[in-house]
């Protein structure tokens, strides 16, 4: 493949890509499955988990919602009812995936820093 040339989106995550896109257990996945009426991924022939892109957003928004805004999950179940009104879930999710983008750059930079850091500076 020529280097100009990028691969292409993925549209479909299997639940463990979509735990290691998250940082996410299984379990915690499939619990919100039951509690969040958006999250509810179609199984394949094998049986499996079958995630696409804006399930993805909407587990991200979940999370940025339970862990980030510390709502409960009926709070984040009525936030979420709030954005279907208002027609603002993709963007809601969209900005939850780009803050959890950040706070991981974010993490990684304090990281590389530390390790770039002179052991003989105080």
């Amino acid at each position: 493949m020529a280097a100009s040339q990028s691969e292409p989106v993925k549209e479909f995550f299997s639940i463990g890509d979509v735990c290691e896109l998250t940082e996410l257990k299984p379990h915690v996945l499939r619990y919100w499955e039951s509690q969040f009426k958006g999250l509810s991924p179609v199984k394949n022939r094998s049986g499996n988990r079958v995630y696409s892109r804006r399930e993805v957003e909407m587990v991200m928004l979940v999370k940025h919602l339970l862990y980030t805004e510390k709502y409960t999950i009926d709070g984040a179940r009525q936030k979420l009812d709030e954005y279907r009104k208002h027609g603002g879930v993709r963007p809601a999710a969209r900005t939850g995936l780009d803050l959890q983008t950040i706070l991981a750059l974010e993490a990684e930079l304090q990281a590389l820093l530390i390790s770039l850091r002179d052991p003989s500076d105080p």
